[in-house]
């Protein structure tokens, strides 16, 4: 019985896609000596998957990494579990990542062209990711 359950555990993971973790680092994340480094946490969470997204296609809060808007065309989503992992079975081609927050969104990395969170999956891979929330941070 339990191989059977591992079996079905393994065949949880695509073999071509995306997987990773979601986590959130708060507070000060200077280093200092003599004290523990600060990492970031495991986060629950919903990830969104949208066709490649620019900056000029998003309505951005500020300056800051999260929008209220995003104006390109959703192609999945997927929520972490408790310890923030996930996967999800995606075609090959580019894809930007988003987490959902409340009533916005946030991703924090770009390109030299201005893509937002442009992540490549390639015909039979996984690609892994880490995505970091770091709202709270202080760096």
């Amino acid at each position: 019985m339990a191989c059977s359950s591992g079996k079905k555990l393994h065949s949880s993971v695509p073999k071509q896609g995306i997987s990773g973790k979601l986590l959130v680092a708060s507070g000060n994340h200077m280093p200092m000596v003599g004290a523990p480094p600060n990492d970031p946490q495991p986060l629950k969470g919903t990830i969104l998957v949208y066709e490649p997204t620019n900056l000029s296609q998003v309505t951005r809060m500020g300056d800051a990494p999260e929008y209220t808007a995003i104006h390109t065309r959703q192609i999945a989503s997927v929520e972490t579990d408790s310890s923030g992992t996930f996967s999800i079975a995606l075609l090959p081609g580019a894809y930007s990542l988003f987490v959902k927050r409340n009533d916005h969104y946030y991703a924090n990395l770009f390109d030299n062209n201005n893509n937002i969170a442009l992540y490549t999956v390639e015909e039979g891979k996984l690609t892994t990711v880490k995505i970091t929330v770091s709202t709270t941070a202080v760096y």
